[in-house]
């Protein structure tokens, strides 16, 4: 599971990172912008629909807070 967010993460990492390469070099002539924020929403979304989702099925459970 941990893998599994860990590589989901990267991924929105990749896409705001290819989103500000896109900005810099084609100064804002294309969509690639756009397609690459639009992608990155969509992994953010799917990755917090997917934690609810395996929080309520009981495949990750919260630990609360520790002091």
């Amino acid at each position: 599971m941990r893998i599994f967010i860990a590589i989901v993460f990267a991924l929105i990492v990749m896409s705001l990172g290819s989103a500000l390469f896109y900005l810099m070099r084609d100064k804002g002539t294309s969509n690639k912008t756009v397609r690459a924020l639009a992608l990155r929403v969509g992994f953010s979304v799917a990755l917090f629909l997917f934690l609810i989702a395996a929080h309520q099925l009981g495949w990750i459970e919260s630990t609360g807070l520790r002091y």
